[in-house]
């Protein structure tokens, strides 16, 4: 579109208009607008939160509430105005759970529940470790089970709006990788162990295939896959894996707009972040072997490759994502050894050991680190270029969950249960 040369008269007549709008981008940045916590690890995944009214240090007394679960998971929550969505799992039925919880008060509005026959997984995986996706029309769910990878969208009240039977799913561990929204696509990997993988976008309203991507899988990836996008170009969803490395699609078309290859050999569990122009993904093993690498992003619009800045070999995480944050990348070590690097070139700030081990993956309150143990340890920690320990919580109960902070309060899964804490209490919204 050209410029267009307006009159005076005509600039004071689209002026109102003009203010409308930029006054509707503006509401976009508003706290009522980021209430929602739409994915694993929030917005874009970044896990990261400005609510000014989650506590430090509480006790059980804080609690606005906590409440059963059906069975166990691993899975994270995610809202949408007043309701919150979780999975979880009855292991030895094989029955799986998809929940929508009143965030006010605890209570249950409804169940959703899908039978599948037991099947292998490793012992610290489960049934329920798929953080479901949600939009203000619907919630998206996958159940990855050896008899059917089941992809389903709910309404907000719980009814089916359609169900996608993706074939079998054979793996090592089991399931655990979350789907994103992009726009009108529904994304999501279906990457098997040492066998064929397939990236899909499927539309969020019907369930059809828009794109799929073909491709060789090794050991099973279970990250999920973040936007980027560069200034002044479309986003791009971010994929890690082993057998490919870190890959760039475009979310309308499943085209590949870059790929950095042979990056890996160890597992990509961990989900990709951004930190300024930088991509930061990780892989581990159980043994205690990392690799964290950050990439400066190809670019399809100038045929430029992607580029390997640094890697990083001691002090990174395998199963918790890492949290990027002003110029510092905070890696929460899965044996509880928190290391701080400048994001620029991988330069250890500082690492201290916390204690516990950790599956599930933190998140930054104004700036704050948030993460739960596997003993149901919430430990707080300062988000800066000092080491500061700010809180132990005792959650009476093991976790294996990212954290979620939605509405201005914290909400906590444990193995069997969910917690909220913080926010504006009634009493206060009063005054």
């Amino acid at each position: 579109m050209g410029f267009v040369r307006r009159s005076r008269a005509e600039s004071r007549a689209f002026l109102p208009f003009l203010l409308v709008c930029l006054t509707f981008l503006a509401s976009l940045r508003s706290p009522l607008f980021g209430q929602e916590w739409t994915r694993f690890r929030g917005p874009n995944g970044t896990g990261i939160s400005e609510a000014k009214t989650i506590p430090v240090q509480f006790t059980e007394k804080d609690y606005n509430w906590r409440v059963s679960l059906p069975g166990e998971g691993h899975s994270s929550p995610v809202l949408w105005g007043s309701r919150l969505f979780i999975t979880s799992a009855e292991e030895r039925a094989g029955r799986r759970h998809l929940i929508c919880i009143n965030a006010a008060d605890g209570k249950t509005l409804w169940i959703r529940s899908y039978d599948f026959k037991p099947d292998r997984r490793h012992q610290f995986n489960s049934y329920a470790s798929s953080t479901p996706t949600v939009d203000a029309e619907a919630v998206y769910t996958i159940w990855a089970a050896e008899e059917a990878f089941l992809v389903t969208a709910l309404t907000h009240t719980g009814r089916e709006i359609w169900t996608r039977h993706l074939g079998a799913y054979q793996t090592q561990h089991g399931g655990a990788a979350s789907p994103i929204l992009v726009g009108e696509t529904l994304i999501l990997a279906k990457e098997q162990e040492n066998g064929p993988g397939i990236l899909y976008g499927l539309d969020r309203k019907t369930g059809k295939t828009r794109w799929e991507v073909r491709r060789p899988s090794l050991a099973t990836p279970y990250a999920t896959p973040i936007v980027y996008q560069p200034a002044g170009s479309p986003p791009e969803v971010i994929f890690c894996s082993t057998a490919q490395g870190v890959t760039s699609i475009n979310p309308e078309t499943g085209k590949i707009n870059w790929e950095a290859g042979s990056l890996f050999t160890l597992r990509c569990v961990g989900s990709p972040v951004i930190a300024g122009d930088r991509i930061i993904a990780t892989s581990g093993e159980g043994s205690g072997r990392r690799l964290a690498v950050a990439l400066i992003p190809g670019s399809a619009a100038r045929n430029a490759a992607p580029k390997t800045l640094y890697r990083l070999t001691r002090g990174t995480s395998y199963v918790p994502t890492p949290i990027a944050w002003r110029d510092l990348l905070f890696f929460w070590g899965d044996s509880g050894i928190v290391t701080c690097v400048r994001a620029e070139n991988g330069e250890t700030v500082w690492s201290e050991r916390v204690g516990g081990n950790f599956f599930g993956s933190p998140i930054l309150v104004n700036g704050r680190l948030y993460a739960v143990s596997t003993h149901g340890e919430l430990i707080v920690i300062e988000a800066s270029d000092r080491f500061r320990l700010m809180a132990r919580v005792s959650l009476g109960e093991g976790s294996h969950a990212t954290p979620a902070a939605a509405n201005g309060a914290l909400y906590l899964r444990t193995t069997g249960h969910l917690i909220s804490v913080g926010g504006v209490k009634t009493a206060d919204r009063k005054r």
